[in-house]
């Protein structure tokens, strides 16, 4: 099983543009359409799509909109009351696949929920093939809590975010992280240098890399966009490149590329097969429209992946 959290979930409202975005201007849409989301809950969403059991653990009062939509999609899910309706984030969508997002910050985290949150997980975890922590830290959360949370998790901890709350984990639990997924940017900004440093030489990237793995980080999946991505590990470098799609929106598509991996690693696939589920997916769910997340159906063949060292 698959367990996600996301402490910072949201409607995802996705407003289809009429015409290009036209800032200042008045510009009719064509449709609006909400999912749930957050990193986590699309994450368990792929997964319960290719057939295996996961269970996504968030905050949410029952009638909350979001949990609603859980429950008449029969997502496996629990929800830690929260007494504050959860955030909306609006994707304006363009039909060249231009997408823009506009993020709420969404409602505080009291400690009494971090710690229900911080419990189920913990007691999730003991049924867990993998635990996935995902996603943005909201209002009230420490810095440091992915971190503390990764060391009392009994089962392999994937973690997907960025900022500080990234930087905080690396720096007091690396050994308790068996992944981390990072873009560029990311990566970049926690080890301090640009982001084209791990664009274009995949040898480069493990290089510079190499200092958090040294530090006991399990793996690092670096998704690279429209270039594919990159599996780093202590014992080696596998790449892959993105196949060529015509791209509708780029919301989900990490979280898809993480899904992807996971169920890879779930089904004992080798690190270069894993990696290869991860780009198909991330480019299947760029495929698609709005924050609709993929299923094995809409998968593409996939890429080839090349062992660097």
């Amino acid at each position: 099983m698959i367990v996600t959290l996301t402490p910072n979930p949201s409607v995802d409202r996705t407003i289809q543009l009429a015409a290009p975005l036209d800032r200042g201007g008045v510009i009719r849409s064509r449709s609006t359409h909400d999912d749930p989301g957050g990193k986590g809950v699309n994450v368990a969403q792929v997964v319960r799509a290719a057939g295996e059991r996961t269970l996504a653990i968030l905050p949410g009062d029952a009638d909350d909109p979001l949990v609603r939509q859980l429950r008449e999609r029969a997502l496996p899910h629990e929800a830690v009351d929260l007494g504050a309706p959860l955030r909306v984030n609006l994707t304006l969508a363009e039909d060249d696949g231009t997408t823009t997002k506009i993020n709420e910050p969404g409602p505080e985290l009291l400690p009494e929920v971090r710690e229900r949150l911080a419990t189920a997980v913990i007691a999730a975890a003991a049924d867990a093939t993998w635990v996935a922590l995902c996603g943005s830290l909201p209002p009230g959360a420490p810095a440091r809590w992915y971190g503390d949370l990764a060391a009392q998790v009994d089962a392999p901890v994937a973690l997907d975010t960025s900022g500080a709350a990234l930087a905080a984990a690396v720096e007091r639990a690396p050994e308790s992280l068996a992944l981390i997924k990072p873009n560029s940017d990311e990566l970049g900004e926690l080890l301090g240098v640009p982001a084209s440093e791990f664009e274009g030489d995949p040898l480069r990237a493990g290089e510079r890399a190499r200092p958090l793995l040294d530090r006991g980080l399990g793996a690092i999946l670096l998704t690279l966009g429209a270039q594919g991505a990159l599996l780093l590990r202590p014992d080696g470098i596998w790449a892959a490149d993105a196949p060529r799609i015509s791209a509708r929106s780029t919301v989900g598509a990490g979280d898809s590329s993480l899904a992807g991996y996971l169920l890879g690693s779930l089904r004992g696939a080798e690190p270069g097969e894993c990696l290869a589920l991860a780009v198909s997916y991330g480019s299947a769910a760029a495929s698609l429209p709005g924050s609709q997340m993929p299923t094995p159906d809409d998968l593409l063949d996939l890429p080839a992946v090349r062992r660097l060292a």
